[in-house]
């Protein structure tokens, strides 16, 4: 690698070694031992400085022997020979280096057209961008005005928010006004809520007085039945301790006529008082029926009078949230059109009922 400048320490080191290796101190020398570093001119001006200096004397041809001469001028010649075989090896890798460095040049030079074609092409670009900068300027400019024209709309509209803030004001007034009056009306709904819900909780009562009444009355006539099945079981026996006894006593002839008489007499009796007994039991299974359909009917009014005062307590816990609506029907009027659909109705009683 070639080092980054040289001396005058350096050259003369560089031609002491060649003086030691039998090597003749030139530029080229030099220069070559140095690395191919440095100016020749530098290294000519060093040369001579360290020459002039130099103590040692300088070789005179005529101060050796013929012998010595020519061995002087053997090595010599063979110095020579091998200089130029290395002169020409380092022209070879010197010619290498050339030719690497050439094609190096070469690629170097495509890289620059092609740097240059990316240029033209960024200077187009830039054109472009220099035109889409007059556009934006000019839209800039016309946005300036715009916005020069919403500024003015916009003092305009800070006018009208101040009458609208005086108008706001104004109505702020009517709405405490209003909510005063809704206040009032709160109040007043939620004394028709505790008046329907009193009256609801009355007919409730009622409702469930009646009920009760109801279920007393059917264990009654469960009571009735059950009394009038023994009856009825107690003259079946009878009867058929009646029927086995005249079966006993047909054998006994005219004389017993009158006694079987008077006991088919009894007999006749005791099956005209079956049979009106088992209308009895007909018609109290009937009423039965129809108590136990009262009782279902009563237990089904009583869950809708629940719901419906369930229902009618949201409602009126709804407008309270929302605030009342004057569209909407007074509860005074919900509570009276519930009242009269709540309104709980006779019970149907059979005639046969009655009648037993």
């Amino acid at each position: 690698m070639a080092r980054g400048g040289i001396n005058k320490a350096v050259v003369q080191k560089a031609r002491e070694a060649l003086l030691a290796r039998g090597i003749n101190p030139s530029i080229d020398a030099v220069r070559g031992e140095l690395g191919n570093t440095g100016s020749k001119t530098t290294i000519h001006r060093y040369l001579k400085e360290i020459e002039s200096a130099d103590p040692r004397p300088i070789s005179a041809p005529g101060r050796l022997s013929d012998e010595l001469t020519h061995l002087v001028s053997q090595l010599l010649q063979r110095l020579m020979e091998e200089g130029s075989a290395a002169l020409a090896h380092e022209r070879k890798i010197h010619d290498e280096k050339v030719g690497g460095l050439k094609k190096r040049i070469e690629s170097l030079d495509e890289l620059l057209a092609q740097k240059d074609r990316e240029l033209n092409a960024r200077d187009a670009a830039l054109l472009d961008q220099s035109q889409v900068l007059q556009t934006s300027q000019s839209s800039l400019q016309a946005e300036l005005t715009r916005n020069a024209r919403i500024s003015q709309s916009c003092s305009d509209l800070e006018l009208r928010v101040q009458e609208k803030d005086d108008q706001v004001k104004s109505l702020e007034d009517k709405h405490a006004h209003s909510r005063d009056a809704l206040e009032h009306y709160r109040n007043a709904v939620k004394e028709q809520r505790e008046q329907d819900q009193r009256r609801h909780e009355t007919q409730l009562q009622q409702i469930q007085g009646e009920f009760r009444q109801l279920r007393e009355t059917l264990a009654v006539k469960q009571d009735e039945l059950t009394r009038l099945n023994r009856d009825n079981e107690r003259l079946l026996a009878e009867s058929r301790q009646q029927a086995k006894s005249l079966h006993a006593q047909t054998d006994m002839g005219e004389v017993l006529k009158a006694q079987v008489q008077a006991l088919t007499l009894a007999d006749a009796k005791a099956a005209a008082m079956i049979e009106h007994h088992q209308e009895q039991v007909v018609e109290l299974r009937e009423e039965v029926k129809h108590l136990n359909i009262a009782g279902a009917q009563a237990g089904v009014r009583e869950t809708q009078l629940h719901k419906q005062l369930v229902e009618l307590q949201e409602n009126l816990e709804r407008r309270l949230a929302e605030g009342g609506d004057p569209n909407r029907s007074p509860p005074s009027q919900v509570s009276s059109d519930t009242t009269a659909a709540e309104k709980p109705r006779p019970l149907p009683v059979s005639r046969k009922g009655k009648k037993s």
